[in-house]
C-alpha cells in the first residue's frame, strides 16, 4: 500500500480542494511551506479545521491578549486555570473550585434549531467535565430575531425544546440567563451556553499529553458522519441570503451518553487514573489530538482504524473532522490502562486505544497501515494564522449618534405615562420569559438557592458551610451598537451588579463575543473596540476574564447583528442562606432607591418600544462607583440589612419595580417626587430612564438607621422612594396612576404565550 504522505511529496501537481474546506489560498501555501510539500488529504483536513476561525481565533486573537496584558496581581490570587484551558477555573475557599465557562452554537442552531441548541449544552459540560469537575448548572443567553416574523418561532420552539431536553436529561438545573428579540438576529439567532461545575483543587485535570509511552484512550460514544465540517465551515462563514442551508455540518446529541459519560469520568479522575483529558467538540479527534500533543511532550501516533465507527464507510479524514457527540481523549499511564478500561467497561463507556504519547515532536497517524497524516503537532494547533485585519469605524456610527433618544418627545401625562409603562411591560425583552424557563428544571440537584426570575442564578457547593456561587449574564447589543466600547462596558456592569445584588461578591468573567464578519472592516472595529471596553473593565473592577469565545460571521449577506458581547460574571457568597431575592415578601418594609438617575435613554427600552429609536449615546458607565456599589450590597447583606434588591437596567426604575412586585405578590406605594427634584429629572427619566449603578432594595423599619448609617459611610446616594403594601395588591406611583397586582401580571405574563403558546 503506498504511504500518503510520500505519495504527497511526490506528487505535488495534485489539485485538492482546500477552498471548499474553508481554508484560503495563502493559507493553503503556508501549510505546504509548512510540510516542504503539499499536504495529504488527512492533513489537509485537519489543518482546514484547526486553522478555521472557530478553532484558531486568527482574526481575534491580536486583540483578545489585552485580557492577559490587563492583569493586575489582585485578578491572579483566585485564579487556579484561566485562557488557555477549556475552562476557567477559580478558587472559591474552603478547598473548593469553580469552573465555568460560555460559548456559542449560533449557526447550528439557526438551520437545526432542537441538535444546534442541545449539542451547544452538550458540548459546554464536556469543557467543565474536563478540567475534573462535576457540572452542576447550566444558564443559555438567547438572542430571536423579531417575536412576529413567520420563522422566529420555528427557532424559539427547537432551541428552547433542544435546550430543555438536553439539560433536562443530563439532570442539570438550568438557573438563569436572558432571552432577547430583535430582527437583527432574524438570520442569525444566537444561541450562548453557559455551563459551571465544582471540583476539589486536587481534582483539577489540564489538557496536556505528557509521559513518553503514555497511551491515548478515545472513549464514549462511537464517531458518525454528523458535524463534519462544523467548525471550519459551518461556524466559520457567513450565511447566503436564502436561508438554511449547511445540515450535514449538525451535530446530533445524545443526553442519555453524557450523563454516564460524567460518572465515568468522575470516577476516572477519583482514582487517579487519567494523565490529561479533552473533550472532543470543534474539530473532533483532529484537535484533541494536537492540542494534546502540542501542550505536552510534542509528539503523539495515532492509529486511526483503531477508532470505533457508527459509520464503516467514513474515510480517514471525515473521521478526522466528524464533530460526533460525547467523545473524550484521555492520556493514561500503562500501569493504568487495564484498571481504566475497567472503570468504561463498568459504566457501559465503549473505549478504544488509539495510540502513545512519544517524544518525537511529530503527531503521526496512520491508516491500515499506511502513514496519512505526519505534522508537527503545534503548526496545526497553536501556530495557525493570525490577522491583523483592516479596522474602520463605521460611517454610519456619526448620524446614528446624533440622532439623540434624549431628544424624543417625553409626556407628563400621567395616563399617557401608564400606558407607556404598561406598553414595555408586555414587550418582548421585558415580559416574563416562563413560558421558556418552565420546561426547564430549576432545582433538580437540590443546591439551586436562586434562579428564574431572579437575575442571577445560586448555587450552594458545600452543604456543611453553605459556600456557594452567584453566576449572571447580560449583553445589549442596541447599547453596542451605538458604542461597542462602552456596550462591552455596561454588559460587564450589568452581569456584576445582577451578581451583587444577590449578596455575592463578583469574582471572575467569562465571555461569548457575538459579532459579524471579520472580513468587514467596521465589525472588526466594533470588536477591538468591545474587546478593548471590556478588558479595561475587567481591569478597573480587578476580575480576570477566565476564558469564553469568540463568534464571527454572525451575518448573511451584508447584513450583520448588532454587536454583542454576552459577559458572564461569578460571585462567592460564604453561606447561602444569606441571599437576597429580587422581591419583597414583607408588609411595611421602606423601599430605597441607591444611585443617582439622569435622562440616558439611548438605546433604551423606552426609546425602541415607545418610539422604534435606536440613536444617540447608551447609558455612562461608572466602574468604580459599580464596584463602590457592590461592596455596599455584600456588607448589607452581611449584616442582614436588606430583605430584597433588584437592580436597575432596561426599562428603567418603572419595570424594576413591577419585578419587585410581581415577584412574591406584595404591592407598593412609590413616590417620585424627591428623585425628580434632587436628581434634576423629569417624571419619564424618573420611570424609564436606564441610568446604571443603581438599585432598589427593601429595607425593615427597624434597620432603617444602620442601613442609611452603612450608605452614608460608604458615600453611596440613597433615597427612600416608597413603602411596600401587602393590603394593596397594586402598584401606586403616587399622583401618578394605579396598576393593580392582577393587571400587572396578565400584562407581564401574556406576550410569550401568546406568539408561542
Amino acid at each position: 500500500m503506498t504511504d500518503s504522505v510520500a505519495n504527497a511529496a511526490a506528487t505535488p501537481e495534485i489539485v485538492q480542494p482546500f477552498e471548499s474546506l474553508g481554508l484560503k489560498p495563502d493559507e493553503y501555501e503556508r501549510i505546504k511551506q509548512i510540510l516542504g510539500r503539499r499536504p495529504t488529504s488527512g492533513e489537509l483536513a485537519m489543518y482546514s479545521v484547526m486553522w478555521s476561525e472557530h478553532c484558531s481565533y486568527k482574526s481575534s486573537k491580536v486583540h483578545l491578549r489585552q485580557f492577559g496584558e490587563k492583569v493586575t496581581p489582585k485578578m491572579r490570587e483566585h485564579l487556579l486555570a484561566g485562557i488557555g484551558e477549556n475552562a476557567g477555573v477559580i478558587d472559591i475557599g474552603e478547598g473548593w473550585a469553580v469552573t465555568f465557562k460560555v460559548e456559542s452554537h449560533n449557526h447550528p442552531s439557526f438551520i437545526e434549531p432542537f441538535q444546534g441548541a442541545a449539542t451547544g449544552v452538550g458540548g459546554i459540560v464536556r469543557d467543565i467535565i474536563s478540567m475534573g469537575a462535576r457540572p452542576v448548572a447550566v444558564m443559555d443567553q438567547l438572542r430571536f430575531g423579531a417575536i412576529n416574523h413567520p420563522d422566529t418561532a420555528r427557532v424559539v420552539h427547537g432551541v428552547v425544546s433542544g435546550i430543555s431536553f438536553y439539560g433536562n436529561c443530563l439532570g442539570l438545573p438550568n438557573i438563569g440567563g436572558e432571552t432577547w428579540f430583535d430582527s437583527c438576529y432574524q438570520d442569525n439567532p444566537l444561541v450562548n451556553a453557559l455551563a459551571v461545575g465544582v471540583l476539589r483543587h486536587e481534582d483539577l485535570h489540564l489538557a496536556n499529553a505528557r509521559g513518553v509511552g503514555n497511551k491515548v484512550v478515545l472513549f464514549g460514544a462511537r464517531t458518525g458522519g454528523d458535524g463534519i465540517g462544523g467548525a471550519s465551515i459551518l461556524a466559520s462563514d457567513s450565511f447566503s441570503e436564502g436561508g438554511p442551508t449547511k445540515r450535514p455540518a449538525v451535530q446530533v446529541g445524545d443526553p442519555f451518553a453524557e450523563k454516564v459519560l460524567i460518572e465515568c469520568c468522575l470516577e476516572l479522575f477519583k482514582a487517579s487514573l487519567v494523565e490529561g483529558i479533552q473533550d472532543l467538540g470543534a474539530a473532533g479527534i483532529s484537535c484533541a489530538t494536537s492540542e494534546l500533543a502540542a501542550a505536552g511532550d510534542g509528539g503523539m501516533q495515532i492509529e486511526l482504524d483503531q477508532v470505533l465507527l457508527r459509520d464503516p464507510t467514513l474515510l480517514p479524514e471525515e473521521i478526522l473532522m466528524s464533530e460526533s457527540q460525547e467523545r473524550m481523549m484521555a492520556i493514561v499511564k500503562p500501569e493504568n490502562l487495564e484498571a481504566f478500561l475497567k472503570v468504561t467497561s463498568k459504566w457501559d463507556v465503549e473505549s478504544s486505544v488509539l495510540g502513545e504519547v512519544t517524544d518525537t515532536g511529530r503527531l503521526v497517524i496512520n491508516w491500515h497501515g499506511e502513514q496519512i497524516v505526519n505534522v508537527n503537532p503545534a503548526t496545526v494547533a497553536l501556530d495557525g494564522p493570525v490577522y491583523n485585519r483592516p479596522m474602520a469605524r463605521p460611517a454610519w456610527l456619526d448620524s446614528l449618534q446624533c440622532n439623540a433618544a434624549n431628544d424624543l418627545q417625553r409626556t407628563n401625562n400621567p395616563r399617557e405615562l401608564r400606558a407607556q409603562f404598561l406598553t414595555i411591560l408586555a414587550s418582548p425583552n421585558i415580559a416574563s420569559k416562563a413560558w421558556i424557563t418552565d420546561q426547564y428544571d430549576r432545582y433538580v440537584g437540590g443546591d439551586t438557592a436562586l434562579a428564574f426570575p431572579e437575575d442571577a442564578g445560586m448555587l450552594r457547593v458545600d452543604e456543611g458551610s453553605g459556600l456557594g456561587v452567584s453566576i449572571a449574564t447580560d449583553a445589549n447589543g442596541r447599547y453596542s451598537q451605538l458604542d461597542p466600547y462602552q456596550g462591552a462596558q455596561l454588559a460587564l456592569a450589568e452581569a456584576y451588579r445582577n451578581v451583587a445584588v444577590t449578596g455575592a461578591t463578583p469574582v471572575a468573567v467569562s465571555d461569548c463575543l457575538n459579532f459579524g464578519s471579520p472580513e468587514d472592516p467596521e465589525v472588526m472595529w466594533q470588536f477591538s473596540q468591545a474587546v478593548t471596553g471590556l478588558a479595561d473593565g475587567c481591569r478597573d473592577l480587578e476580575i480576570p476574564v477566565t476564558g469564553g469565545n469568540v463568534s464571527f460571521y454572525n451575518q448573511t449577506g451584508g447584513a450583520s447583528i448588532h454587536p454583542t458581547p454576552v459577559v458572564a460574571v461569578l460571585g462567592t457568597i460564604s453561606d447561602v442562606a444569606n441571599r437576597i431575592p429580587g422581591g419583597w415578601q414583607d408588609d411595611g418594609n421602606n423601599i430605597y432607591l441607591l444611585g443617582e438617575t439622569t435622562t440616558e435613554f439611548g438605546g433604551s427600552e423606552w426609546a425602541h418600544v415607545i418610539h422604534n429609536h435606536l440613536g444617540g449615546l447608551p447609558p455612562k458607565v461608572d466602574l468604580v462607583r459599580e464596584s463602590k456599589l457592590a461592596a455596599l450590597l455584600s456588607a448589607a447583606a452581611r449584616q442582614s440589612l436588606i430583605s430584597s434588591a433588584h437592580d436597575l437596567s432596561e426599562g428603567g426604575l418603572a419595570i424594576a419595580l413591577a419585578e419587585s412586585v410581581l415577584r412574591f405578590g406584595v404591592g407598593a406605594r412609590v413616590w417620585l417626587r424627591e428623585v425628580m427634584d434632587r436628581d434634576g429629572v423629569d417624571l419619564a427619566s424618573a420611570l424609564f430612564s436606564e441610568s446604571t449603578g443603581r438599585v432598589i432594595v427593601s429595607v425593615q423599619r427597624e434597620d432603617d438607621v444602620k442601613f442609611r448609617g452603612l450608605c452614608e459611610a460608604r458615600g453611596y446616594k440613597v433615597l427612600r422612594i416608597g413603602v411596600t403594601d401587602s393590603q394593596s395588591d397594586a402598584l401606586e406611583i403616587q399622583d401618578l396612576f394605579t396598576i393593580p397586582l392582577d393587571l400587572l401580571t396578565e400584562t407581564h405574563a401574556s406576550s410569550l404565550p401568546t406568539h408561542f403558546a
